[in-house]
């Protein structure tokens, strides 16, 4: 069954230029499919415009009738003043609508007890069930905790929240709202490493349609089922993950280009028969103008084949400082507080040359502070830092900044790293910035464009200590692989905090997990650290449930005082007691077997009448050992 559906989608923002040029695709229900292309390419726009923000020039989108569409990255206006619990709430709406009827009609039924009420009651009744009324508070924790909405995040107004607490709040309420179809636009911009994985686990179960739109690669290949790329306005189908994209799209570029060599061989070989036809030809044989003429339009034909363009990659190298000495980084007993607030306390590390780390946590555990205290940016509260001697650095921080934002890209290279201009233009186009790129304000750059041209800068002075925090954030997959093509050939030490799984899974040879305030050293890859943490996680889950199974050390038996007996004569009478009420209640309730309200009463009743009896059954029993 379809669930999606995309014919013939045209969108243009100005004019002599199609942003979607023909679109067309149909997805499955149930299907998880990821929207590929570079930045620019219309991936948003198509979303915009299936959500309905948007109006297409040409083209029809169809939905399955009674499939409910939600985007996550439109993040909606909510009254002032409303909390993130109330936000989440939100979700479960409709539910409690069905509540307050209900309670409309139990009210109502005190005073008439005609069956359409109670039909209508019933209906309502087995709706909130069904619809997950008794779990909606459970579900809200659930969803909460995976993508770490603190309690304290849920007292606070919506509005005084970050863009990624906003984001995560938004991705919260539509997981709850059950949404039939997900638009997922960058959906693990602002998640830690523990909240993406959360979300990858729901998506594996959830039983309905998924589009993504991710730069995360490790999230690509581990929830989409097929992918969709957007080239030229036009879409190109991919039955595989991103590695499987990018495999099968290397092997069509391939293909392409050897049926372009074919096809231009071909050409170059009928150019130089119709020539020599056309001169026959004029000797005395005019049947051959016709022959020639056959082969300068199969010619004509030949060259509307364009040459297959395949994605520019780095040309460059960092100029690197041959490191000498043992140590490159050493923290003894290292501590950083905030108030009462430790992040991290007796850290003792030792970093050598070569060594490439990874410092991975969750959001908030302190790692960039960390990264800020090797740089010298901040002072620790307790222990100290030591570079080696012959170490020099070079840092590229999650926020980049330049010192003149009003200063184009190529005066920022003048000014700052001292260089000539044709050493500056080449660098800077080594980097992407061709043409009038170089001369665009450094304050008018996206955060992506911000990272590459400071890393750009970087790359021109002698390192052997490279520090990146967060260095793939806000950039495309294409400059991620940039970014991966530069530091290939560093055979240096790096240091970076990251939470691009592909990244790290390429880079790292010891990853620092920091958890708890405490640094779990692991001398590895990214795959066998995930393997090794699965493994102590569940060994420390079966140590917990060894200790709840574990049977309690039974306490000595008190001393039975000497008047025992009458209180447990006086116990005795008063579950006789208790007793008697509740087949009494039992009998009423046969009585009024088609009140619906007294039958209400009666059983609250004996629910309190219940509740006490147990308890004195209890103390008749501890009288009684």
């Amino acid at each position: 069954m379809t669930d999606l559906s995309v014919s013939n989608l045209i969108k243009s923002f100005e004019i002599g230029r199609n942003v979607l040029d023909g679109l067309s695709f149909t997805v499955t229900a149930g299907e998880r499919v990821g929207i590929l292309g570079h930045n620019g390419c219309g991936k948003t726009t198509l979303f915009r415009i299936l959500t309905g923000e948007l109006r297409p020039d040409e083209g029809e989108i169809a939905i399955a009738p009674g499939k409910r569409l939600g985007l996550i990255s439109q993040i909606p206006v909510y009254p002032e003043g409303w909390t993130t619990e109330m936000v989440l709430r939100d979700a479960h709406r409709r539910l409690y609508k069905i509540s307050e009827r209900m309670d409309e009609l139990t009210e109502r039924m005190e005073q008439d007890q005609s069956p359409a009420l109670l039909r209508e009651y019933d209906r309502l009744q087995e709706d909130f069930r069904r619809l997950g009324g008794y779990e909606m508070d459970v579900d809200r924790s659930r969803v909460a905790n995976g993508l770490d909405i603190p309690p304290q995040m849920l007292a606070q107004p919506f509005d005084s929240l970050s863009g990624g607490e906003k984001t995560r709040v938004n991705l919260a309420r539509l997981i709850l709202e059950n949404t039939d179809i997900l638009l997922l636009d960058e959906p693990t911009n602002h998640l830690d490493l523990r909240a993406t994985e959360w979300l990858e686990d729901y998506l594996l179960h959830f039983k309905g349609t998924v589009l993504a739109i991710s730069h995360d690669r490790y999230f690509l290949d581990k929830v989409v089922q097929r992918c969709i790329e957007i080239n030229e306005g036009k879409a190109e189908f991919y039955s595989g993950n991103y590695s499987f994209f990018v495999a099968e799209r290397q092997h069509r570029f391939e293909e392409k280009l050897k049926k372009y060599e074919k096809d231009q061989a071909k050409i170059d070989q009928l150019t130089r028969a119709a020539e020599q036809m056309h001169l026959w030809a004029f000797m005395g044989n005019d049947k051959l103008h016709k022959r020639a003429f056959s082969m300068e339009k199969r010619i004509e034909k030949l060259s509307h084949t364009e040459k297959p363009k395949e994605q520019r990659k780095l040309n460059v190298k960092f100029r690197e400082k041959e490191f000498v000495g043992d140590e490159v980084l050493v923290m003894d007993g290292l501590e950083k507080r905030y108030g009462e607030r430790v992040l991290f306390s007796g850290l003792d590390m030792l970093v050598t040359g070569g060594e490439r780390i990874a410092l991975i946590g969750d959001n908030g555990t302190g790692k960039s502070t960390l990264v800020k205290l090797i740089m010298n940016l901040e002072k620790p509260d307790k222990g100290w830092l030591y570079l080696g001697p012959t170490v020099r650095t070079a840092y590229l921080p999650q926020l980049v900044g330049f010192s003149n934002e009003e200063r184009s890209a190529l005066d920022t290279m003048l000014y700052d790293c001292r260089c000539q201009p044709q050493e500056a233009r080449d660098r800077l186009a080594a980097f992407g910035f061709r043409g009038e790129d170089v001369l665009t304000p450094v304050g008018a750059l996206s955060g992506g464009e911000k990272s590459r041209l400071r890393l750009c800068m970087l790359m021109g002075g002698d390192i052997n200590f490279l520090i990146l925090d967060e260095p793939t954030n806000h950039l495309d997959i294409a400059s991620r692989e940039w970014m991966e093509d530069a530091l290939s050939d560093y055979e240096q030490t790096l240091l970076f905090v990251s939470h691009d799984r592909y990244f790290i899974d390429k880079f790292a040879t010891r990853v620092w997990e920091l958890r708890g305030g405490q640094i779990t050293d692991f001398r590895g890859g990214y795959r066998e650290f995930r393997a090794w943490r699965e493994r102590q996680d569940l060994v420390t889950q079966i140590e917990k449930q060894k200790e709840r199974e574990q049977p309690k050390e039974k306490k000595p038996k008190p001393e039975r005082p000497k008047n025992n007996d009458k209180a447990i004569a006086r116990l005795e009478r008063e579950i006789a007691r208790l007793e008697t009420r509740i087949a009494e209640l039992d009998k009423e309730a046969e009585e009024h077997g088609s009140d619906y309200q007294k039958l209400m009463e009666i059983q609250a009743g004996k629910d309190e009448l219940d509740t006490e009896l147990t308890e004195l059954y209890a103390r008749w029993e501890e009288l009684n050992t």
